[in-house]
């Protein structure tokens, strides 16, 4: 059923307006995700005044993060449905009622930042408005590093990473929520009245909780959700957790370990759409192959904790690389073979795999470092599952995208996914 349901590819062959799509959407991802991300940086300042726990530290930077993973099943959904125009204004909207909140009045106790902290979430649901908007507007040939620019927008963190505790302490707690409220307002009226949905995108007419189970039913679903996992996930983890690994493997200081995890993000950023190109021209299943043999390689020389210069830094970096490009890599892969009216659906159970998949790897990082005072074995146990992800795509996936192409080809006419058979 894919041939009919590849909406926007005979308008989007050309022309300027698929790449303002293009460049207004990736700035609402980075604009939501800035939002998003704002009360991470100032969990030590909330633990020092509200006398928090490590645990309820954790909790506030955690909430949002959850329920903006969980949060893309839905949205994902009804974007499919109501379409990135209508999508990209509302749930910026959405944002700023929590922003004004935390900002205003939801700074003086923990229960009143884990309630901002919960509606807050409803901002890192953005990604998956953006997935199917810009599927519909490139064709195939062109859709792996059309969602890998588009990726590109996840550096919104990195914003709210160097700007938030500064303005804090420039202009007062309120300052960056109240900014990032502004800039939100903006960019909800530039979308609403500069947004388009592609031409002849398909419309499903289904009931949400329907095309909820019917995409649940889809083998694509959950062999991205296994990809994405292991590639989006890893990046989160090491994320949250490399500056903590740093300082105890390496003894580095604070300063230093935080200027190295934002060389393993800027890397993971702009591997990204490096990861949909290539996947435009070799194919999803070989780029996602070299991924993980990469990724393999790297968590196993780390796992012997080498020197950090130049080994340990070449591993980490090699890692970061691989995570970026099996990011863009797996969304090319959704968005060449998904069917184009459930691309929604899709992107929401995937992107919530990839979110929820950060969380394990420093649990088991922590876990492994209290019972053997190394981090060797954690980062062996990514190697094994590195590997194991190699396999499945090499396995399962191959087999179910050739089967695809198979059906469509009988079907009728088709565009192939390459590097599948």
């Amino acid at each position: 059923m894919n041939g009919p349901a590849r909406s926007g590819t005979s308008v989007s062959s050309g022309g300027r307006q698929p790449m303002v799509m293009l460049a207004l959407a990736t700035l609402g991802f980075a604009v939501n995700f800035w939002a998003w991300a704002l009360l991470s940086p100032l969990g030590p300042r909330y633990k020092e005044l509200l006398g928090l726990t490590g645990s309820q530290q954790a909790l506030i930077v955690a909430v949002p993060v959850i329920v903006g993973s969980l949060g893309r099943i839905p949205v994902g959904a009804l974007t499919d449905r109501f379409g990135g125009r209508a999508m990209f204004p509302l749930v910026s909207v959405a944002t700023i009622v929590p922003i004004l909140f935390i900002g205003l009045a939801g700074q003086k106790s923990l229960v009143t930042l884990l309630i901002g902290g919960f509606f807050l979430g409803i901002g890192g649901t953005v990604f998956a408005v953006g997935i199917p908007f810009v599927s519909n507007w490139f064709p195939p040939a062109r859709r792996g590093l059309a969602l890998g620019l588009f990726g590109v927008g996840m550096g919104g963190t990195a914003i709210s990473a160097l700007t938030t505790v500064k303005l804090v302490k420039a202009q007062g707690e309120s300052a960056p929520f109240l900014i990032t409220a502004g800039v939100l307002a903006l960019y909800a009226v530039v979308a609403w009245l500069f947004m388009r949905d592609a031409p002849g995108r398909t419309v499903p007419t289904e009931p949400l909780g329907a095309r909820l189970a019917a995409t649940s039913r889809l083998s694509i679903t959950w062999q991205a959700c296994i990809l994405y996992a292991v590639a989006f996930g890893g990046y989160v983890a090491f994320s949250v957790y490399l500056p903590a690994y740093l300082r105890t493997a390496y003894g580095l200081e604070q300063g230093d370990a935080a200027n190295r995890m934002a060389g393993f993000v800027i890397v993971a950023v702009v591997m990204r759409p490096v990861g949909g190109w290539f996947s435009d021209r070799l194919g999803p299943i070989p780029v996602l192959t070299a991924v993980y043999a990469v990724l393999t390689a790297g968590a196993v020389v780390q796992s012997f904790t080498p020197n950090l210069m130049p080994l340990g830094t070449i591993a980490f970096l090699s890692m970061a690389a691989a995570l970026g490009a099996g990011s863009g890599a797996t969304f090319a892969l959704v968005g060449k073979v998904a069917p184009a009216n459930k691309v929604g659906s899709v992107t929401g159970l995937v992107g919530a795999a990839g979110g929820l998949g950060g969380f394990v790897p420093p649990l088991v990082m922590g876990y492994f470092y209290g019972r053997t005072g190394s981090y060797g074995w954690g980062l062996a146990l990514l190697a094994v599952v590195a590997v194991a992800t190699m396999v499945f795509t090499n396995t399962f996936v191959r087999l179910a995208a050739t089967r695809r192409d198979a059906d469509a080809n009988r079907a009728g006419p088709a565009t192939p996914v390459p590097g599948t058979i």
